[in-house]
């Protein structure tokens, strides 16, 4: 356990309240917290709801600046506002505290791309990261591709060749991905040249319906219509990671940790062909999706040194190595990522995933191209390019056509949420 403090048990009395989504972390946490609380003398309560109820209470908690929670979760795609409306509180001077941080507590050991999304416009810190996941491609038959004659695809031509040329190939359909369009599209909106908004987070006219976006839209449905499995529109992360497993589907974008697990032997029946990559680049480059979370303290918290406390327990290096030696997928701290441990789990088939998803974190920091995501209203946006994307999938509008609603249905969701466009 890492030393707060001086004395025994230095929270003796203190109650905290912790809030963080249902996720593999939690879960990992919840258990471990009674060490915690033993130490410190401190007793948490810890809730967990689902993704949605968690975000909704937050952000009206949040917004009235109320003393509920003393740890929260800094939501990815709510951090912009949270953030910069003075709603949640620095760290810095907590991190820079030895009487309150541990030495060994290292903020610099977690990735430079993954503490960016947590740093406000002042430069602050305002929430540590303890999960930062990246869209990556795999191939769960490269040994159909290889026998063709192709590398993994890196563009997005050799990318639609790969597809066409795999698919239906050992009875496998060529190209999988969830129907969370609003994660998995964007990397080729972006790749194409298109974007979201017109310069995230200031200027957030959407730009949907572009002839970028349009070509990006047509692109990606001809691959799920022409190339997925049926019923592809349809398909949960969890589906597609199935089918991928399974064999059923060759080619798939998605998260990497649900990509890395066709290495599982245990139960992928790919684990020995799977081969995994960068997602495809395109004219404008190369967009990796990324999406960070941290651990931050309300300003209406009572508790903040306290709330601080629980915070770098929950993501020192103790809890993250134990986490990692458990089967955690997605690590921010690079330690971790280059521990014997994780990397040997990583490494399959001669490709290196850790590294694969550390760089697609640091290219995403480095061209800010998330910024899109990290704006209060683009859960209402990212339904409107679910639609699009659905209906072109089904072929009840042209690419054109479902653009274009699509930017009228998000110009309206702007204006309801009074932002002036």
């Amino acid at each position: 356990m890492p030393a707060f403090a001086q004395r025994a048990k230095p929270l003796q009395g203190t109650t905290l309240n912790v809030a963080l989504f249902s996720t593999a972390y939690s879960r990992l946490l919840r258990p471990w917290i009674a060490e915690f609380e033993e130490s410190t003398g401190a007793r948490v309560n810890f809730d967990t709801p689902g993704f949605p109820v968690y975000n909704q209470r937050t952000d009206l908690e949040l917004s009235t600046k109320g003393s509920a929670y003393d740890v929260v979760n800094v939501t990815f795609i709510y951090s912009s506002r949270w953030i910069n409306s003075g709603w949640l509180t620095p760290l810095d001077e907590f991190i820079a505290n030895r009487n309150l941080t541990p030495a060994d507590f290292d903020i610099n050991d977690f990735l430079a791309g993954a503490r960016a999304p947590e740093t406000g416009a002042d430069g602050k810190l305002y929430g540590v990261p303890w999960t930062a996941e990246v869209t990556l491609a795999a191939a769960s038959r490269f040994d159909v591709l290889r026998s063709a004659g192709l590398a993994f695809p890196d563009t997005l031509e050799d990318f639609s060749r790969a597809v066409q040329t795999v698919h239906r190939k050992e009875r496998a359909a060529g190209f999988v991905t969830d129907n969370h369009y609003g994660w998995t599209f964007p990397p080729f909106l972006q790749a194409f040249g298109g974007d979201v908004f017109r310069k995230a987070p200031h200027d957030l006219y959407p730009t949907l319906d572009t002839p970028e976006a349009i070509a990006a839209a047509d692109y990606f449905a001809r691959l799920l219509r022409d190339f997925g499995p049926d019923g592809a529109v349809s398909y949960t992360a969890d589906q597609s990671l199935q089918s991928l497993k399974s064999g059923r589907s060759n080619l798939g974008i998605q998260g990497q940790i649900y990509l890395s697990q066709l290495a599982d032997k245990a139960s992928s029946k790919v684990a020995a062909t799977t081969a995994w990559g960068a997602v495809p680049r395109g004219p404008a480059g190369r967009f990796p999706g990324s999406a960070v979370h941290g651990l931050g303290i309300p300003v209406g918290s009572r508790n903040a040194q306290a709330a601080w406390q629980f915070i770098a327990w929950a993501t020192s290096k103790q809890i993250t190595q134990r986490a990692v030696a458990a089967g955690y997928g997605s690590p921010t701290r690079r330690s971790d990522m280059q521990s014997q441990v994780f990397s040997e789990r990583q490494r399959v088939n001669g490709y290196d995933i850790a590294k694969l998803s550390s760089e697609a974190i640091d290219l995403a920091a480095r061209q800010g191209h998330m910024k899109y995501r990290t704006v209060a209203v683009y859960p209402q946006i990212d339904q409107q390019i679910n639609k699009a994307i659905e209906l072109i999938v089904s072929g009840q509008k042209s690419a054109a056509a479902a653009m274009q609603q699509a930017q009228i249905g998000a110009l309206a969701e702007l204006r309801r949420s009074g932002i002036a466009v």
